[in-house]
C-alpha cells in the first residue's frame, strides 16, 4: 500500500500514463497505440508539473522577501514539514481510505467524479488530518474522518463547479479538481450578473504594434518582470546580495513566460491524450465519469483572462492585505497571496469570464479576491497549532475554506 501511495498516487506522471495505458488496454487498441499514448500522457504531466514548478520557483522568492520584510517567521510545528513528519502516516492512511470512498462515491451515485490532480490527493488529507488534530482527535477516528472528508472534497466540488467550466471551456469531456473551487463559484455567481459576454478578454482590441501582449507568455514575462522591481524595491532581500535588481527581474520575467509555456504545451498533450483513454476506464468501470484536472488546463482555453485575473487579484488581496494587518483584523500577520491569486484567481478569472466576459472576469475576480483574504485570516487563526504558516502561503481557497469546515466537523467528535 506504501508502494502505490509514495511511488503512484503521489507521482502524477506515472498515475496519469497508466491511467492512459488501461483505458486504450480496454478499448483494445494495438500495442503502438497503447506505448504512443501512455507515454504522451505522462509526457504531458511532466511537462506541465515542470511549467508550473518553473512558475512557483518565481513566485516564491517575492513571497519569502515580503514574509522577510514583514518579520514572518516559520514557527516550529507550523509548517508542512514538521506536521508531515509527525503525521505523514497519518495522512497517507486517510488518503488511501478516501480514494476508496471517492471511487465509490463514483461509481454508485449520480456525482461522476474522478479527481486525478495528484499532488491534491495528498493535501486535502492532510488539511483535514491538521483539522482533526486542532480539534483534538487521534487514531482511527481521525484516519476515517479525514478520508470521508478527502473523498466528499474529490468528489462533489468539481461536480459543483462543473457548469461553469463547462462554459467556460466549451468542453463538457471534463472537470477541475483543484482549490480554486469557491473562487471560482463566487467569481462565476458574480460575473453572470454584473458581466457582459458580448466582450471577451479575448476580443480585446491591441495595437499591431502592441500585438505581442497576444501572447501569455510575453504578457505574462513583463507582468512578473514588473512586480519583481516593485518588489524588490520595497523589500531589497528579494535580490540575493551583490545582484542586480533590474537582472533579476529580467531573469524572472524569462523563467515565468517560459513557465507558461512549458505548462501551456503539457496541458494540450495531456488533453489530447488523456481524455480519449479516460473513456474507456469510464465506459467499463464507472460509466459516465468524467476526469477532474489541475487548473492550468483551464488557462488554455482564455489566456488573457488568465493574467487579468493575476492582476487584479494581486492589486485588490494585497491592498486587502495591507488594511488587515494595520488593522489587526485576524490578529495573525498575514503575507500578499502571490501564488493563490495566480493559480486560483487565474482560474477564477476564466470562470468569470465564461459567465460575463471582460467585465464579469474583473468584478469577479475582484470579489473572489475578497473571500481569498478573508479566508486565509480565517484559516490562519483556526490552524494556530498546526499548518499556519503554510496556509498563509498556499491558502486562501478551498484549502482553507475545507480546512475550516473540517475543524467544525472535528469538533462535533473532539470538542472544542
Amino acid at each position: 500500500m506504501s508502494f502505490i501511495t509514495d511511488y503512484i498516487l503521489k507521482n502524477p506522471p506515472v498515475l496519469l500514463g497508466l491511467i492512459a495505458m488501461i483505458g486504450l488496454i480496454i478499448q483494445r487498441k494495438s500495442f503502438s497505440e497503447i506505448v504512443k499514448g501512455s507515454m504522451t500522457a505522462a509526457f504531458g504531466m511532466v511537462a506541465l508539473t515542470a511549467g508550473v514548478n518553473m512558475l512557483v520557483g518565481t513566485i516564491s522568492p517575492i513571497n519569502t522577501a515580503v514574509q522577510t520584510q514583514l518579520g514572518v517567521k516559520v514557527t516550529e510545528g507550523l509548517s508542512d514539514v514538521t506536521f508531515t513528519a509527525e503525521y505523514g502516516g497519518t495522512v497517507g492512511l486517510a488518503m488511501f481510505l478516501g480514494l476508496i470512498i471517492h471511487l465509490l462515491i463514483a461509481r454508485f451515485t449520480p456525482v461522476k467524479t474522478i479527481f486525478l490532480t495528484g499532488h491534491m490527493l495528498w493535501w486535502f488529507p492532510f488539511v483535514f488530518v491538521a483539522a482533526g488534530v486542532e480539534a483534538g482527535l487521534s487514531g482511527g477516528l481521525l484516519i476515517v474522518l479525514s478520508a470521508i472528508l478527502s473523498a466528499c472534497y474529490w468528489s462533489f466540488m468539481p461536480w459543483i463547479m462543473r457548469k461553469y467550466v463547462w462554459d467556460a471551456t466549451g468542453d463538457d469531456s471534463f472537470l477541475i479538481g483543484h482549490p480554486t473551487g469557491i473562487l471560482s463559484l463566487i467569481s462565476g455567481f458574480v460575473a453572470k450578473r454584473v458581466g457582459n459576454k458580448q466582450k471577451s478578454t479575448e476580443d480585446i482590441h491591441v495595437p499591431e504594434n502592441l500585438s505581442f501582449f497576444r501572447e501569455i507568455s510575453i504578457t505574462g514575462a513583463l507582468v512578473m518582470f514588473l512586480m519583481n522591481i516593485v518588489i524588490g524595491m520595497i523589500a531589497p532581500v528579494l535580490v540575493p546580495e551583490g545582484g542586480s535588481l533590474v537582472m533579476f527581474a529580467i531573469d524572472a520575467g524569462l523563467n515565468f513566460g517560459a513557465g507558461l509555456l512549458i505548462m501551456l504545451y503539457g496541458v494540450r498533450l495531456l488533453i489530447n491524450q488523456i481524455i480519449p483513454a479516460f473513456q474507456g476506464i469510464a465506459e467499463k468501470v464507472v460509466p459516465g465519469a468524467k476526469p477532474a484536472f489541475d487548473v492550468p488546463i483551464l488557462f488554455n482555453y482564455r489566456p488573457n483572462a488568465v493574467i487579468i485575473g493575476f492582476i487584479v487579484a494581486m492589486i485588490t488581496s494585497t491592498v486587502l492585505v495591507i488594511l488587515a494587518n494595520t488593522f489587526n483584523i485576524f490578529g495573525v500577520l498575514i503575507v500578499p497571496l502571490v501564488i493563490t491569486s495566480f493559480f486560483e484567481c487565474g482560474g477564477a478569472a476564466v470562470i468569470g469570464e465564461g459567465q460575463g466576459g471582460l467585465r464579469g472576469s474583473i468584478i469577479g475576480t475582484a470579489t473572489a479576491s475578497i473571500a481569498m483574504v478573508a479566508l486565509v485570516g480565517v484559516s490562519a487563526v483556526v490552524f494556530s497549532s498546526t499548518i499556519q504558516n503554510w496556509l498563509l502561503i498556499f491558502g486562501g481557497n478551498d484549502l482553507s475554506l475545507w480546512g475550516i469546515i473540517g475543524r467544525a466537523i472535528s469538533g462535533l467528535f473532539g470538542g472544542f
